[in-house]
């Protein structure tokens, strides 16, 4: 059965398919997931579950943060992908409104399960006398990763206009967000500008790459060894968080909302990403490591929408034990919480991939359907 599911992938790939861009999107979403299920603890104290990070109790592992950080592929990835098929839409004769209609669909049709599932599940919660706290808590885990279906959905709209757009204006007007907020004490509410900003410059980059723009291995150099000198400088002189992640009570967080240093060093991973490409094109010659890739893109967005539940699940379950379970409901604040988070992951991974197997058929309608 293996075997003939290989076979068959293999057979629905086009020849033409860049599989090295599928695979920037797979490290992107398991990037995530697993910088989730790292850096997000469920504490419970007292019948209530709250949410904080090992980055607040141990700031030392800020580092780590730079492994899970992986938007600005995801964006990379998107622009890229976005604008081929506008191209190819429009070569076919298909509309604007055609083409974005199918393609924001495929992001939005199952988040309508997930709010649906969860609003049963708070109200069943609060029924059994859960306190709001702890609702609040774990709806906000649920709910919180939504903001990257906001953006990506209006960055893909505005693709034909992006496809003209140097990335070094929206880098340029990061810059002057961060000179406002942190040099001359502006207003806060300004760096929300850089939701939109931030991001456009990943996205710029893979519109770019759609144009054949980003080709030669200097200019994946040139984003990586630029991009980290960068955000390294920002951080050490600058004043920016080490983390790459927000940190729960953090003055300022890198990410809510982006700041020059995590745009600088978003553009380091589209270097790295550009980099890997020949190898991961290599690697997944072989039929066994495209399949993989192949799976995880065809259930990129459930796995993407239910991985935070799949941890609670996990963690809910573990509270039937007498006592709090470390790595699962105590405090992160030692690298034994690590290291016991750690031997959980196995757990979580199950139980996320219960949650595919429930709502996304492991292959269908080929591999297109990602295109």
């Amino acid at each position: 059965m293996q075997h003939d599911l290989l076979r068959r992938i293999e057979v629905a790939t086009p020849s033409g398919r860049d599989r090295g861009v599928d695979a920037l999107r797979a490290l992107a979403i398991g990037g995530v997931v697993l910088g989730h299920w790292l850096v997000s603890a469920l504490v419970a104290d007292s019948g209530t579950l709250y949410v904080t990070s090992p980055l607040r109790h141990m700031p030392y592992l800020a580092p780590a943060s730079w492994l899970f950080q992986t938007m600005a592929l995801f964006f990379l990835v998107g622009g890229q992908m976005a604008a081929t098929s506008h191209t190819r839409a429009r070569v076919r004769g298909l509309s604007y409104g055609r083409w974005l209609g199918g393609r924001t669909a495929r992001l939005f049709r199952p988040v309508g399960t997930v709010l649906a599932v969860w609003v049963l599940a708070a109200a069943v919660m609060l029924a059994l006398g859960a306190d709001l706290q702890t609702v609040n808590a774990l709806a906000k885990l649920v709910w919180s990763p939504l903001w990257f279906l906001l953006v990506f959905t209006a960055l893909t709209a505005a693709t034909p206009l992006v496809t003209a757009l140097h990335p070094a204006w929206p880098l340029a007007a990061v810059a002057v967000v961060d000179l406002v907020r942190f040099g001359v004490g502006g207003p806060g509410w300004i760096g929300w500008v850089n939701v939109a900003a931030g991001w456009l410059v990943p996205y710029c980059l893979g519109t770019a790459w759609s144009r054949g723009r980003l080709r030669g291995r200097a200019t994946g150099w040139t984003l990586l060894i630029g991009g980290a000198t960068a955000s390294a400088a920002l951080v050490l002189w600058a004043g920016y968080p080490a983390s790459m992640v927000g940190v729960p009570g953090a003055p300022i967080s890198n990410q809510s909302p982006p700041t020059l240093a995590a745009v600088a060093f978003g553009l380091a991973q589209c270097g790295a990403a550009l980099l890997l490409l020949g190898p991961l094109r290599r690697a997944l010659a072989r039929p066994a490591a495209w399949a993989a890739v192949a799976m995880v893109n065809l259930s990129a967005m459930p796995i993407y929408l239910w991985h935070q539940t799949a941890m609670i699940a996990v963690t809910a379950l573990g509270l039937l034990a007498d006592r709090p379970l470390p790595g699962l409901h105590t405090v992160p604040d030692s690298p034994a919480w690590v290291l016991a988070r750690l031997a959980w992951l196995p757990a979580f991974a199950l139980a996320l991939l219960a949650c595919c197997a429930a709502l996304t058929p492991p292959f269908r309608r080929g591999l297109d359907r990602g295109r």
